[in-house]
């Protein structure tokens, strides 16, 4: 007979438990209970509200609640055409179903919509992709965008007051003309909300209408030399520095539990090399700071100038001023 769940209230919420294996969100988690999918020592359970501690058995789909990690976090070049989900209804193509194999189990820190591109921060850990996504944190997200149509630096300078639109009220925008191209203009734009499509809605209520728009850094993290569907794993040390004690904290990160099973099996990620650093513009810079993967040979495209998609050289991303 199935044991009874115990409500332990010095435990922790099961799906806040769940998201930390990083199996899923924890909205997704709490789905998944509703759903019937998860059972707490032997009985199905219908509702969030339930504490577990190490002592419950935790079963998500006939399989064991995986041990906890260590934390994990990677940069993902998200290309165009592809969308922020595990299973799409309309049947579209999704990241997880792109991403190498050799990756353990991950989910996303919050999303890029599916004409959107750039850098998507991934990792292992639910706890901290909740955290990362919280506004609070206040991490500037940086976009390089390019609209059809003109506009003035003045009136993007009044986004820094915040603006509302269609009802919704977005907070302090920083945004910069960087150059004409044609009959478009390319924008340097940093953001600390990362409401629904909020670039793309500010900069429609401008007057522009964005047909490219790539995420280049999301706080500290940066997309770097990182090609389409190329993935890098963010050393541990990096990422407890750029965290910080009081971060780390609050998404209960863990730096010291053994790589999960699969990862340690498979080809490293990360050489855990001094980062290499090339010459740019007269600065040195360093390139990325782990191995990387993808479908593409790197060799080659070495030798070839990388371009915009619109056939002009592909625009460097200077990041904007905090």
């Amino acid at each position: 007979m199935p044991e009874k769940p115990n409500n332990d209230k010095s435990g922790e919420r099961i799906a806040k438990v769940m998201a930390r294996a990083g199996l899923a969100s924890r909205r997704e988690a709490e789905a998944w209970i509703a759903a019937g999918r998860v059972t707490v020592n032997g009985a199905v359970i219908s509702s969030p509200a339930l504490n577990v501690t190490s002592r419950d058995r935790i079963v998500v789909d006939g399989e064991p609640l995986p041990q906890r990690a260590r934390t994990r976090l990677f940069r993902y070049y998200k290309p165009r055409g592809l969308v922020t989900t595990h299973a799409d209804p309309q049947g579209r193509p999704t990241i997880f179903r792109a991403l190498p194999k050799r990756l353990p189990r991950v989910i996303s820190v919050g999303r890029l919509d599916i004409n959107s591109e750039g850098l998507l921060l991934l990792t292992n850990d639910g706890g901290l992709a909740r955290m990362l996504e919280l506004p609070s944190t206040g991490w500037l997200r940086s976009y390089r965008v390019r609209a059809l149509g003109r506009v003035t630096q003045e009136a993007l300078d009044r986004l820094r007051g915040g603006i509302t639109v269609a009802g919704i009220h977005y907070g302090a925008i920083e945004a910069t003309l960087d150059r004409a191209q044609g009959a478009n203009v390319w924008l340097t734009v940093g953001i600390r909300e990362g409401k629904n499509r909020e670039v793309r809605k500010v900069l429609e209520h401008l007057g522009l209408q964005v047909n490219r728009l790539i995420r280049v850094a999301y706080g500290p993290f940066e997309l770097g030399e990182l090609d389409d569907a190329e993935v890098a794993e963010v050393p541990t040390e990096e990422l407890r520095a750029a965290l910080g004690r009081e971060l780390a904290a609050q998404a209960n990160a863990d730096f010291e539990s053994p790589l999960e099973h699969e990862a340690a099996s498979a080809p490293a990620l990360h050489s855990g090399a001094r980062p290499r650093v090339r010459e740019r513009d007269g600065a040195k810079q360093p390139l990325d700071s782990g191995t990387r993967t993808g479908t593409r040979d790197r060799n080659d495209r070495r030798k070839k100038q990388r371009r915009d998609r619109t056939g002009g050289p592909r625009p460097k991303y200077p990041r904007p001023k905090e």
